[in-house]
């Protein structure tokens, strides 16, 4: 699949004014090949935001045309739109790459052009960011199908903000009993306390807004921004067992492991260190031993796309805690609210230092190979320029 162009000045003044109110999308560039056969290809964000939203599972769709599935879909222009259907199907070729493909598409875009796509209302919504001017059109006095769907989504994304702040205000100094005395009890209360079903597959998210909760006195300054597993079809070793058989130490019960920190510079103890490679496009995970030997990349594109999925809006949870007769109790004391991170800054953070990759390979615990990526917390302003905070 062939990575996305950069976005110009325009399209990202209009990415930022919907992340501004409250419309979570992907996005999907319109090859001039996609758009003489009618086909474009689901990248990986794209397929992770239609599956987060209900829209299709690619997972679980067989092969050839007899298995496309169908939605309801609507083009919408600076002054009308189209109503009209979306395709979703994986063909009779040896990977089944999955593609989709917007009916009557090819009429309202040329070959480059990128549009973004959000699913509202049981319909799936196509905007050319490249050609329209959207901040314009809403501001207009004139209301137009483009105008009336982001006033209500930009109503509905401010009423759950303030609906869940509320909840937060309601319990002002209540302690809570964590339900267990671990890293991930406060979020599991978190998740108990606003009725979320604990899914181990991604952190609490409440309607569309994603929880992170911390303590106030904690070892590690750093906020987890999310978990990315290296591009193994371009790294020069294939898993997180194969770093390890290379690079691991054995713990004191002689099992193999490798539980570090990496950064740009300098390399940690083990001598391995990230380097930000933006010729090619790629965070680099190297090592500097005789000569530099390199062990896994991953593409700063799809980072970028994972971070702008995961925090699209984000309340960060600040809480005091204490341990009485062995079990922990805590209280919320902070909140700090973000909408839009500067997808510009990752790269600058991760050179800087500000931005980190916890490796936990192979743990003795039998917990699977996290990589994590962490921010320092005066890293934050930089990422979330636009941001709350709220005392409770």
């Amino acid at each position: 699949m062939v990575n996305m162009r950069p976005f110009t000045a325009f399209e990202q003044k209009n990415l930022k004014f919907l992340v501004n109110h409250n419309v979570k999308f992907t996005q999907v560039e319109i090859t001039p090949t996609g758009l003489g056969k009618g086909i474009l290809d689901s990248t990986a964000p794209m397929r992770a935001y239609f599956l987060e939203e209900g829209v299709h599972d690619y997972s679980e769709q067989l092969q050839g045309q007899e298995f496309k599935q169908m939605r309801n879909a609507i083009i919408l222009t600076a002054d009308d739109r189209c109503i009209t259907q979306a395709s979703f199907y994986r063909p009779n070729t040896k990977k089944g790459d999955p593609r989709m493909w917007i009916y009557k598409l090819g009429s309202y875009t040329e070959g480059n052009d990128i549009h973004v796509l959000f699913y509202f209302a049981d319909y799936l919504y196509s905007i050319n960011i490249t050609r329209i001017d959207i901040e314009k059109c809403y501001n207009s006095v004139i209301i137009t199908p483009l105008k009336e769907v982001l006033m209500e989504i930009n109503k509905i994304g401010n009423s759950v903000s303030e609906e869940l702040l509320g909840k937060f205000r309601s319990v002002r100094g209540q302690w809570f009993e964590s339900e267990v005395l671990a890293d991930t009890g406060i979020g599991r209360t978190i998740e108990s306390f606003l009725g979320i079903s604990m899914n181990s597959d991604k952190t609490p998210d409440y309607k569309g807004i994603e929880l992170k909760s911390h303590r106030e006195k904690r070892s590690s300054k750093k906020n987890v921004l999310f978990t990315q597993t290296p591009d193994w079809d371009i790294s020069a070793l294939k898993s997180g067992r194969e770093i390890v058989e290379k690079y691991g130490y054995l713990t004191e019960d002689g099992k193999l492991t490798y539980q570090n920190t990496v950064q740009c510079s300098p390399p940690n103890s083990h001598l391995l260190f990230l380097n930000v490679n933006h010729l090619d496009e790629l965070l680099e995970l190297q090592a500097e031993r005789k000569k530099k030997e390199d062990i896994a990349a991953w593409r700063l594109m799809k980072l970028h796309n994972r971070l702008l999925t995961k925090h699209h809006e984000t309340f960060w949870i600040e809480v005091e805690n204490a341990i009485n007769g062995g079990k922990e109790f805590f209280r919320y004391k902070q909140i700090e609210h973000t909408k839009n991170p500067n997808v510009g800054q990752f790269d600058v953070l991760l050179e800087q230092n500000l931005i980190t990759v916890d490796l936990l390979l192979c743990r003795p615990s039998g917990n699977g190979d996290t990589y994590s990526f962490k921010i320092k917390k005066k890293g934050m302003p930089l990422l979330f320029p636009e941001s709350t905070i709220y005392n409770i």
